[in-house]
Parts: C-alpha cells; sequence; structure tokens
C-alpha cells in the first residue's frame, strides 16, 4: 500500500469517527477523490478488519460500526512529536483551553503505538515556546478567555472599547464577528468584522465583553495569518511620518536593520548610491519620529553620521560633545 493511500485511509477512518454517518460524495470531496475510489478505500479497509458499514438506499453513506476508535498506527515518530508541539502553553492557559489540550493529549497518547507514547515528553523536553518579549511580565486580559471561546464557537461578541475607563463608559456597546485571535510579543490582539469590514483590535481595551447565542457565518476565504501580516505591515508603515539622512561606515549598514524597521531600512538600501572614498554609504531612511530616531541610532555610536534634519544632527552633536567630555 502506498503512502498516500495509507495517509488517505487514516483520514477516512478519522472523518468517520468525527461524525455519525458520511455520504460517497461528501468523503470523495474531504479526501479530493472519486466516488469510486472511496467504494474501493472502504471495501479496503472492511478487509483490513476496520469496521466500516455501507448503507444502501437513497440516502446511503458510510459509517463506523459501534463507536470504533483506530490506533494512529499511519503516524511517524516525527509527525507525533510535531503534534505535541502545536499551540504555545501559556497562550493556551492564557485562553482557558490548558484543561482542554491536556485532555486532547491525553486521548491522542492513548491512541498513538506504545512505540511512540514518548513522543509528548520527547517534544517538551526539547522546544519550548516564550512567546512574549524580555523584561516584561504581560498580563492576561481579564476578557480574554470569554474573547477566545466566541472565536471557537463562531458566536456575535457585544463589546465596549476604549483605552481608559472614562472611554469605556461613554462607548456605546457593538457588535463584532470574532474571526481569530493573535498573540504578537505577549499582547493579544482580535481580528474581527464589524459592518463589513475587518479590523484589529486589542484585546486588553475591552472594557465589556458579551458572548451572543447568535452566531455568525464565517468567510472561508479569510486567511487570518495573511491578513495579520498585512495589517502588521501597514500599521509598522503607518508610523514612520519623517526622514533622516544617515552616512554610515559598512559595520553601520549592517547594524541599522536591527535598530530601524527592517523594511524600511531594506527599501533605502535599494535606493541609496556607491559608498564614498571612505567605503560610507548615505541613506535616507523613514523613521517614526526625531525622539525616536534619536533613541534607535545612539547605540550605533560611531557607525553613523546623522546629516539631516539639523536638529537631529544638533542632538547627536551634543550627545557626542558630553561624551567626549566624560571619557576625555
Amino acid at each position: 500500500m502506498g503512502g498516500m493511500r495509507a495517509a488517505r485511509l487514516i483520514k477516512m477512518v478519522l472523518l468517520l469517527q468525527s461524525r455519525p454517518a458520511m455520504t460517497a460524495a461528501e468523503l470523495a470531496g474531504e479526501l479530493e477523490v472519486s466516488e469510486r475510489t472511496v467504494t474501493r478505500d472502504a471495501q479496503a479497509l472492511s478487509e483490513a478488519g476496520v469496521p466500516v458499514y455501507a448503507d444502501r438506499g437513497r440516502n446511503g453513506g458510510y459509517r463506523l460500526v459501534g463507536g470504533y476508535r483506530t490506533r494512529l498506527t499511519g503516524l511517524a515518530r516525527g509527525e507525533a512529536e510535531a503534534l505535541f508541539l502545536s499551540g504555545v502553553p501559556g497562550a493556551l492557559r492564557d485562553m482557558g483551553l490548558d484543561d482542554a489540550a491536556s485532555a486532547a493529549r491525553l486521548k491522542v497518547s492513548a491512541a498513538l503505538l506504545p512505540s511512540l507514547r514518548d513522543a509528548s515528553d520527547s517534544a517538551v523536553r526539547r522546544f519550548h515556546l516564550d512567546a512574549p518579549g524580555w523584561f516584561h511580565e504581560p498580563a492576561v486580559p481579564e476578557l480574554l478567555p470569554a474573547v477566545a471561546g466566541a472565536v471557537w464557537a463562531d458566536r456575535l461578541l457585544y463589546v465596549r472599547y476604549g483605552k481608559g475607563e472614562a472611554d469605556a463608559e461613554s462607548s456605546p456597546e457593538f457588535a463584532l464577528s470574532p474571526y481569530g485571535l493573535v498573540l504578537k510579543a505577549g499582547v493579544w490582539y482580535l481580528c474581527a468584522c464589524s459592518r463589513g469590514e475587518f479590523r484589529v483590535y486589542r484585546v486588553e481595551r475591552f472594557r465589556a465583553a458579551r458572548v451572543s447565542e447568535e452566531m455568525f457565518v464565517r468567510d472561508e476565504s479569510f486567511d487570518l495569518p495573511g491578513f495579520w501580516e498585512e495589517q502588521a505591515e501597514r500599521f509598522a508603515r503607518s508610523l514612520l511620518r519623517t526622514e533622516a539622512v544617515l552616512r554610515l561606515t559598512p559595520e553601520g549598514v549592517r547594524l541599522l536593520p536591527h535598530h530601524l524597521d527592517r523594511a524600511a531600512v531594506g527599501e533605502a538600501l535599494q535606493a541609496a548610491g556607491e559608498p564614498d572614498g571612505q567605503g560610507r554609504l548615505t541613506l535616507t531612511v523613514p523613521v517614526e519620529s526625531e525622539e525616536v530616531a534619536y533613541a534607535q541610532l545612539l547605540p550605533l555610536g560611531p557607525e553613523v553620521e546623522v546629516l539631516a534634519p539639523p536638529s537631529l544632527r544638533l542632538r547627536f552633536a551634543r550627545a557626542a560633545t558630553a561624551m567626549s567630555a566624560l571619557y576625555g
């Protein structure tokens, strides 16, 4: 039996385990094969001892007899270990899902072959994902479990939103279709649709969140990772409101992407001319503000010279004088 077919047969059993019955057409659609192939596969499973029962008649289909559960014999060790890597433990805990996750891991462990039972331990011993940044302990938003529950159940969410308590009191309640949660550098964001427009909301700014019994119809074409990437890039760009002209040593060019917006530096490098006789390159780079640029560029020390704007250059000149006086 080929690997492709073995994987398909396992998927067929798992599909039948998850539903009371499925028609040949439904199975063919899920497995991306013809109905004739579904019939052959069902027969092969039956011959292999998996109790697949074919209901005859107009509404006929396939089902598994008497709560049959397969052992996941088709899983390779690497696949089993990868299964236990999915999900950030802290994130699952914050969403109130750690009990469900541990129960699921127990059930999958029970279904694995004895030789793969240690896959969970082996993955946890070797990999741990710590999502927040250094030096700050992110607070878990109080309303996160409610928001996560609405996301999982495709239920409308009625919220009040605002930066401060005063904002929340004056802000009206409005409805959101909550599509997905994103954890970025320790901060939780909700990607949701309101009045036909997709937007991003910081979960910590929800002052009230009420999960409705009413469900929303999810737009299946919505791509959460793609939407987030696009929004994050647009947000980063929107912050870059001013420009700085810099003259950099080769070392300064190497370090610059670690201090300023990486994409903006990349574009500035493409637009730059040739280095001068001392090997120094002049760049025009978008920055958030003079204040922020000063803080970002100061660690580069003598590897960067600020040519413009004049007020920013003056700040660096004063810093250099003060440093020189200190270190003499």
